[in-house]
């Protein structure tokens, strides 16, 4: 299992991408969280209010789901992080049959 961590500018970006995922089976489930981001960005440091996305997957899931995301996301370079996890057995295998079936 892992999950997927992914910045968006705002709420509606984050949910029209989970729906996406979910569409596509790339996803089990979805977490949106408000979130304040600093960093640089070309030459000049932010201040950003953003939205941060949690997505659960599988690990056979994620270059395709890296793949979507960058091409309906907004921002020039995306933050699509992959974070190795685990979790209960049971919620393990709802996970996989999640995203197995396609």
């Amino acid at each position: 299992m892992l999950i997927a961590y992914i910045t968006n500018k705002n709420k509606t970006e984050a949910k029209k991408i989970a729906k996406y995922l979910l569409s596509k089976k790339l996803i089990a489930c979805a977490n949106i969280f408000p979130i304040n981001s600093l960093y640089f960005w070309k030459g000049k440091l932010q201040d950003d209010k953003e939205v941060v996305l949690i997505c659960k997957t599988s690990e056979s899931k994620f270059s395709q789901l890296e793949h979507e995301v960058k091409k309906i996301h907004s921002y020039e370079t995306p933050c699509i992080i992959k974070i190795e996890c685990e979790a209960n057995a049971e919620y393990e295998n709802w996970i996989k049959n999640q995203v197995e079936v396609a």
